[in-house]
């Protein structure tokens, strides 16, 4: 097995011409067209098409290799997967197209990470490579795109303040989405399908869902976490705002827990996160956070039966259709995670573009790049703030996605 350091690659972006895969590719062009990086994915046409299109951003792309290879031939990922420093994936559903990858680079010593945002992914990744990641030194980092740095980097800048501050960890911390705009991409709803597919066959995918330490140690239960779930739920009032649970707390969450144990536990084993999304004031803002609500634990069923997913898939886009370039360029977030012990401390995470796309292209180079660079450490399957932690909020700042700290 070659030295890290002797690898001809530094960088293979995986599923380069998919939609996000388009977007990372054209940030790498950006900012580092004459760094040693390689497009990879099955099709060579459409890969030497998507190379000649980045010389228009960076002609010193023109030399960037390519390597091909079906998700599931095990062959050839071998012989691809040891050239690499890094493999950074946009290629989903990663249930059905990510677990060969992952277990080349837990073999090969290749640090990885992706974008998904499927907790049984996830799930079955510690289970099946953690050990062996853990023996060859590969990190590998699932959950590097909008799902879940800004909550799980959020959440780990905004406690390190407050020790500092207060010489002790918070106990609770809450993410209020003030301000998400952006569309949907096809990979996503393909994703978002797979799950439920799966929870509508699979108690143990199901009991996932609702356990906010599924991908903590084996998977069981923490004490009172079924009571924890349940404080998500509904209509909540924060300050002026009404809110309602925010989608993909039921992914992040899982993160930031497992950070919290990876970590050995130092914001306390009864720490407490939650994740809502603002809806406005008044009686307006108390009727969308209530109808939002609603829709969420109704879709929620429903897509766990196979007529309704059906349905939602002849509606939604395709994989490798996205948002426009207007509608991504106009897009942006704001996000306040807040300390709930009486500090009046948070973390501000925010950044212009579509943040599922944009910001999770950026948000997914910068993060392979700081595993090629800038951190080192033990292998594993790891989370983004506890293998990169605060280098890896430094690079996010520099490409525009802030982690402001205020305390009032």
């Amino acid at each position: 097995m070659a030295r890290r350091d002797e690898r001809p690659i530094e960088l293979l972006l995986w599923g380069a011409t998919g939609f996000t895969g388009r977007l990372a590719a054209e940030h790498l062009a950006a900012r580092y067209g004459s760094e040693r990086i390689a497009l990879g994915g099955r099709s060579e046409s459409k890969l030497e098409k998507l190379r000649d299109d980045l010389t228009a951003i960076d002609p010193k792309c023109a030399a960037w290799p390519i390597r091909t290879a079906d998700a599931l031939d095990v062959a050839g990922l071998d012989r691809i997967v040891p050239e690499a420093r890094v493999i950074a994936t946009t290629a989903g559903p990663f249930s059905r197209y990510g677990h060969e990858l992952v277990a080349a680079c837990a073999r090969h010593g290749t640090d990885y990470c992706d974008i998904t945002g499927e907790v049984p992914f996830a799930r079955d990744v510690i289970d099946r490579n953690h050990a062996r990641a853990v023996e060859s030194g590969a990190r590998i980092v699932p959950f590097c795109g909008f799902d879940s740095i800004p909550s799980d980097v959020g959440v780990l800048v905004l406690q390190d303040f407050v020790k500092r501050e207060r010489g002790t960890a918070c106990p609770e911390v809450h993410y209020l989405v003030v301000r998400a705009r952006g569309g949907v991409s096809g990979g996503t709803a393909a994703s978002m399908l797979a799950i439920m597919e799966r929870a509508g066959s699979d108690a143990r995918v199901r009991a996932m869902l609702s356990n906010p330490y599924a991908l903590v140690g084996d998977g069981t239960a923490h004490r009172g976490d079924r009571e924890r779930a349940s404080d998500a739920h509904g209509v909540k009032r924060v300050g002026d705002e009404w809110t309602a649970p925010f989608a993909m707390g039921m992914v992040n969450s899982r993160v930031v827990h497992r950070t919290n144990a990876l970590l050995d536990y130092p914001w306390g084993r009864d720490f407490r996160y939650e994740e809502r999304v603002a809806m406005g004031t008044g009686a307006r803002g108390l009727a969308r956070a209530a109808a939002m609500s609603a829709g969420l634990a109704a879709s929620a069923r429903a897509l766990t039966l196979g007529p309704v997913r059906a349905l939602a898939k002849g509606r939604l886009p395709s994989p490798g259709e996205g948002p426009s370039k207007e509608k991504r360029t106009s897009g942006s977030f704001v996000i306040r995670v807040t300390a709930e012990d009486g500090s009046g401390a948070s973390c501000t995470v925010a950044g212009q573009g579509d943040p599922g796309y944009t910001g999770a292209a950026k948000m997914l180079v910068e993060s392979a790049l700081c595993l090629s660079r800038d951190v080192h450490g033990k292998g594993g399957v790891l989370t983004p703030a506890a293998c990169m932690g605060h280098s890896l909020a430094t690079r996010l700042r520099a490409v525009g996605i802030t982690f402001d700290v205020q305390s009032t």
